[in-house]
């Protein structure tokens, strides 16, 4: 064991003496009883770090942790920054999931925004993250903020910053509220109100109106659907969003129904997660469901699975690739007037499906606070399960409102006695059979990551899985539509191509991989397997290539 030193006892100390949170205390105080000499270093070796994606950590006493002093000095920083950019015609709307601390911090939140003379809407349950995003414009607030970890591990939460226009904030906003962050004094000095207002039933029956209105009164709706929130804050909205929309109200995961932090019958709480939806694969196998949905803990990303008689157990769920596809062939062909975009390490096949319907598209950075902000979108994706099918009301990825699009388009494919899996087949056969592939490496020493992207870079491959590098694009540079950001981009031969950047949430590198494979004869299953193969031998040779 680590000896504490001096320097870490005194900011320990000086920790407890302006934590008003008991629990905190309670564990900072056990920790330095115990001598727990590498645990309070890293909790005071430095501080979590507020970025676009705002804050996220575990929950926990210290600087490096997410907890209520940091929760308090991060809302006095937004305001600071608000007030500075004359940001203060309307109020700062609050939103929460159902993690540890959530409501808590929230509650800091809206003190800390009254203390600063803002007006403050706090909701008055815990609510998934879209409705947040839809309230910004629809109360005309100046910012929004929702403390959520999304689908990352039991023991962690975070803080999302959205401003006035309803998207997630990018640069310079990011660097300007750190900046005040850091700018604020002691604790004690922070002023904080009581007097906030909330938010409930009229903000949450207005986002439903509006997610009624997207099925058309003559569409099909016979379908029998399967759901889990995850354990999340998901399931009120979209049973009424399904019932609002007309269709059957769907089967529900007991186990899974009801909100519970410690996300107890999943080892990890997102979608995308191997055996994540097993027990919603289960029930759909029980009940004859046509179509398995889910959405991760603050319901911001859907998942769907679908029945495949050549998939083990005889159900599998659909890459967000081709789900986004899905939804872009479906939205796009009724030409809409706007933008279609996606991000850089999501499939190349929108920007296809666009030009065949003459809609604009464009490519963003990873995220949807790029996705949101693209002029004039019409529906944007990212592959991670991330769409936003109706950026007039949510200008954010939005499970719920995706979920309500993918019954719709399931219920017309069913009432023309056909599948998803019948539409991916379409889409091969219209476009070619574009197949992506993930390799990722978690790793715990977050150098290893760096050590890879370096290497990457200074001995860059010029042949991946059989196909030719053809170029490379170091996104750290930036490009004529690209902000700069740590990745690269490799286009290899026949159109394939692979992306490789750090995770910005999770100690991840990420590797994505695209092939395109044209369908012979419409033999989609021999390009299917064509696809499989190189995909693995470009994954073997990245991996090579990076050391990982």
């Amino acid at each position: 064991m680590v000896t504490v030193t001096d320097d870490v006892r005194t900011a320990a100390e000086a920790w407890l003496s302006q934590d008003p949170d008991p629990d905190t205390r309670a564990e900072l105080q056990d920790l330095l009883s115990a001598g727990a000499g590498d645990e309070l270093a890293d909790r005071f070796s430095g501080t979590l770090e507020f970025g676009t994606a705002g804050l996220r950590g575990a929950v926990g006493a210290g600087p490096n942790r997410m907890n209520r002093v940091v929760v308090i000095r991060a809302a006095a920083g937004l305001c600071a920054y608000l007030k500075a950019q004359g940001l203060t015609d309307g109020p700062v709307l609050i939103g929460y999931d159902a993690r540890h601390k959530s409501d808590i911090f929230a509650q800091d939140t809206a003190a800390v925004v009254r203390g600063a003379g803002l007006d403050a809407v706090l909701l008055d349950r815990p609510t998934p993250t879209p409705v947040v995003a839809f309230g910004i414009r629809h109360l005309n607030a100046v910012a929004g903020v929702v403390v959520t970890a999304s689908h990352n591990p039991p023991q962690d939460n975070g803080y999302k910053v959205y401003l006035g226009d309803g998207s997630q904030i990018v640069p310079p906003a990011d660097s300007g509220i750190a900046t005040a962050i850091a700018a604020v004094g002691p604790l004690a000095e922070v002023p904080r109100g009581d007097d906030w207002q909330t938010a409930g039933d009229d903000l949450l029956g207005a986002y439903l109106d509006r997610i009624a209105t997207l099925v058309p009164a003559e569409a099909p709706r016979d379908l029998e659907v399967a759901y889990t929130p995850l354990h999340g804050v998901g399931r009120a909205l979209v049973e009424q969003a399904v019932a609002r929309a007309g269709f059957a109200v769907p089967a529900v995961v007991a186990s899974q129904a009801d909100p519970d932090p410690d996300f107890p019958t999943v080892s990890f709480p997102n979608p995308e997660e191997p055996g994540a939806i097993d027990a919603a694969l289960e029930l759909a196998r029980s009940v004859g469901a046509d179509i398995a949905v889910a959405n991760d803990p603050d319901a911001d990303r859907c998942a769907v699975a679908v029945p495949d008689p050549a998939a083990d157990g005889g159900w599998r769920m659909l890459r967000g690739d081709e789900l986004g596809s899905l939804l872009g062939e479906f939205l796009l062909s009724s030409k809409p007037a706007g933008v279609a975009a996606c991000s850089i390490v999501s499939s190349s096949l929108l920007s296809k499906i666009a030009t065949a319907y003459g809609v604009p598209f464009v490519d963003t950075l990873t995220g949807f606070k790029w996705i949101g902000r693209v002029p004039e979108l019409v529906f944007g994706y990212e592959e991670a399960l991330g769409y936003c099918v109706d950026p007039a009301a949510v200008k954010d990825k939005d499970g719920i409102s995706t979920l309500i699009r993918v019954l719709q388009f399931a219920a017309q494919a069913k009432s023309e006695g056909r599948t998803l899996l019948d539409l991916l087949d379409d889409l091969a056969k219209k476009y070619g059979l574009h197949a992506t592939d993930q390799l990722s490496a978690r790793v715990e020493d977050l150098s290893l990551i760096s050590a890879a992207m370096n290497r990457l870079r200074a001995t860059p491959p010029t042949l991946l899985g059989g196909h030719t590098v053809e170029g490379i694009d170091d996104l750290n540079e930036g490009t004529e539509v690209l902000p700069p950001t740590d990745g690269l981009r490799y286009t290899l031969s026949a159109g394939a191509r692979v992306v490789v950047r750090p995770s910005g949430t999770e100690p991840k590198l990420k590797c994505y991989l695209e092939v395109v494979i044209p369908v012979e004869g419409d033999d989609v299953v021999a390009a299917r397997a064509q696809a499989a193969a190189e995909l693995s031998a470009i994954k073997r040779d990245l991996a090579t290539a990076a050391g990982i």
